[in-house]
């Protein structure tokens, strides 16, 4: 198991908790907690080693597609597909949005 620590400029701010995915599904979790910060930071357990620079360039290109909430995001990982990650980065970033 590999343990990445990531931080981002936030450039908007969201409210609540969210969840997506299951961490016993065989793919991935991940939970959100929103903060008054300026900053997402995006703590991942991944059962991938060497896979820093694969999660670097998917929270930069969502960065760059859409601005990202200030707050605490967890990662549980278990060999997820970028798309089906995204996914579940996707739903919880839009779940505190409608919070």
């Amino acid at each position: 198991m590999e343990h990445i620590t990531l931080s981002f400029p936030a450039t908007r701010t969201a409210k609540g908790k969210a969840l997506a995915g299951v961490v016993g599904s065989g793919d991935m979790e991940v939970l959100f907690t929103a903060d008054q910060g300026q900053a997402l930071t995006i703590d991942i357990t991944t059962s991938v080693d060497n896979s820093e620079q694969r999660w670097k360039a998917l929270f930069t290109r969502l960065s760059a597609l859409s601005s990202l909430p200030a707050g605490q995001m967890q990662i549980h990982d278990f060999g997820a597909t970028p798309g089906v990650a995204r996914i579940r980065i996707e739903q919880v970033f839009e779940e505190v949005a409608h919070a």
